[in-house]
């Protein structure tokens, strides 16, 4: 289905190169312009219509012939960060040139626009500093919170707020107003992989001060220089915003991202009923760990509620992929809630979340506590916690899920213990960046005798198998699905993304895994073919809203598909007539 899909995306792309826009802006203006600058690539005509003859060389270049020499540039710069710095100069000069660029090497940028090199610029925010991107909201002025936004919005159709309070960024915890960083950066990919025009994206930093002392103590630091507002007071800040963004732009996806693990789950809690709403790092992170996970037991022929999960990490992402598991089967397997927690045994740094742990409890793990009474005989480490090997032991798990950042955290011991007890033992070491994976997928599939089903956070190299073949290593990245996810609901006017249209397009995503039809290959579709992925995520969810009432569209199911590809955003350049009264 992924080659029939991107067959048919090329075709929307060529219909794309030749609709006809009426544009407004001319002379250096629409040079400077992102949406509408061609650079050489205008056509005499054009130069001629639009005041430009004079403002460029003589030669009209092709697209093909921009991005080569685009990529020439790039390629001299000698670092992550330096080519970092130049692609985000290209987005603010040519967005037709910057998405094609990143298209054509998708694989090999990703990594540098987003992780782990965007969060080196956004550690360096302040010193990096050229231009604003997005909108910066910050609590001292709050009053004039709706003036400002309602400034940034004026004559656009938004479809997409991508906002961070940047209190936990990949990895780096909090950095205050650098924060607008991942939110561009998450707004980006939306572009680049599922289709929303980049012009309907707004990226926004909630500035609510930092609590990082080398930011606060830093004298070219560009936010807020106070400590974090907490309680009361950010409660009502975040909630001026929402209401904002449901009063003007009722039909928008609302993307939360990188909230801390205190506020992450709370805030998806208090909104995902009043608006589209959508949290990554729990919702994304479970739903393709979940599509990770229903295309393994595709594999084992077994069903979600036959399996024993263990996850190593209980923070807002391994709570997501319990959560989303557990929805999931609820759903599928027709199961009761109660029922199906007790397939998950969750640990953290106090071992075993258990009954006893009292207030070392968070409130939002509490229904996955085990009993004591289950654990009076296991082994303890010295301060009477339950480790990973004694929860192997005893559990025996089908499904082992790392999303604890603790390198090397799935000894050999742990993983040999599983495999005595499970023919096809599934492991996903999950955690970014590589370096803090807990288990090297090359090192898992050896000490399973290559019987292991794997799939990791971060890319890594084939594994081989006994039998001497390469065993591929699915990348269990979240830029397979939600793109998508956002995208259909954003296609659909869904009035909410529901636990159904999420379930839906991680069932699409499962039905693309190869190891469908090879067991031994990988569990996920390739990266490279994301776009195509996301697509059918789309559509899929899409569908599921129309089906069951969430829509805000009337079309037919079957009318779906081509109403997300004539809707798609293409880095293709149009064909532009001057207007007096046109687009601007």
């Amino acid at each position: 289905m992924v080659a029939q899909t991107k067959k048919y995306l090329a075709v929307a792309s060529m219909a794309k190169a030749n609709q006809v826009y009426n544009v407004r802006l001319r002379g250096d203006v629409i040079l400077t312009n992102p949406r509408f600058n061609k650079g050489t690539a205008f056509t005499p005509e054009e130069r001629r219509d639009f005041g430009l003859t004079g403002r460029l060389p003589y030669r009209v270049a092709t697209l093909d012939e921009q991005c080569q020499r685009a990529y020439d540039q790039l390629q001299v710069r000698d670092s992550a960060i330096r080519k970092n710095s130049f692609l985000q100069s290209l987005k603010g000069q040519n967005w037709v040139l910057y998405y094609e660029v990143l298209r054509r090497h998708l694989r090999e940028l990703i990594p540098v626009i987003y992780t782990p090199t965007e969060a080196d610029a956004i550690a360096n925010y302040s010193h990096l500093f050229r231009r604003s991107e997005g909108l910066y909201l910050t609590f001292p002025n709050m009053d004039t919170m709706e003036e400002d936004f309602l400034e940034q919005i004026k004559g656009r159709d938004v479809d997409l707020i991508v906002c961070s309070d940047a209190e936990a960024i990949l990895g780096i915890g909090d950095q205050g107003v650098g924060g607008i960083g991942i939110s561009s950066a998450k707004a980006v990919i939306y572009t680049l992989i599922a289709g929303i025009d980049p012009g309907k994206t707004l990226p926004v930093t909630l500035d609510v001060g930092t609590n990082n002392e080398g930011l606060l103590e830093d004298p070219l630091y560009v936010g807020w220089p106070h400590h974090r507002v907490r309680g009361k007071d950010y409660d009502q800040f975040v909630d001026k915003f929402v209401q904002l963004v449901r009063k003007h732009l009722p039909h928008s996806l609302l993307h939360f991202e990188d909230f801390g693990v205190t506020n992450a789950r709370r805030l998806l809690n208090i909104y995902q009923d009043q608006h589209t709403v959508f949290n990554d790092d729990i919702q994304g992170t479970g739903a393709v760990t979940l599509a990770t996970v229903m295309a393994a037991i595709g594999v084992t022929k077994s069903k979600l509620c036959d399996q024993r999960y263990i996850v190593y990490g209980a923070g807002s992402a391994g709570l997501g992929i319990t959560t989303q598991l557990r929805d999931a089967m609820v759903t599928m397997d027709e199961i009761e809630v109660e029922e199906a927690n007790r397939r998950f045994y969750l640990i953290d740094r106090f071992g075993l979340i258990k009954q006893s742990l009292g207030d070392k409890i968070r409130e939002d793990v509490l229904e996955f506590a085990r009993p004591d009474s289950e654990w009076e005989d296991a082994e303890t480490d010295q301060d009477g916690y339950v480790r990973l090997l004694a929860v192997i032991k005893k559990v025996k798990p089908t499904i082992l899920i790392g999303c604890s950042t603790h390198a090397g955290g799935f000894t050999e011991e742990a993983v040999r213990e599983m495999a005595k007890n499970c023919e096809r033992p599934i492991i996903l070491p999950l955690s970014n960046p590589s370096r803090l994976v807990e288990v090297d997928p090359k090192d898992a599939n050896e000490w399973t005798g290559g019987k292991a089903l794997l799939a990791t956070g971060s890319p890594f190299p084939p594994a081989k198998n006994p039998n001497g073949k390469d065993y591929v290593i699915a990348e269990c990245n979240n830029a397979l699905i939600y793109p998508g996810l956002g995208f259909g609901a954003v296609i659909s006017k869904a009035r909410k993304l529901t636990d159904t249209m999420i379930i839906a397009g991680t069932r699409r995503l499962a039905s693309l895994s190869p190891a469908l039809k090879d067991p031994d290959d990988a569990l996920l579709p390739d990266f490279a073919d994301a776009p195509a992925v996301n697509f059918e995520v789309a559509v899929a969810v899409a569908e599921q809203a129309i089906e069951e009432g969430s829509a805000g569209v009337d079309w037919k199911k079957e009318e779906v598909r081509g109403k997300v590809r004539e809707k798609q955003w293409w880095p293709v350049y149009g064909k532009y007539v001057y207007d007096p009264e046109g687009e601007a």
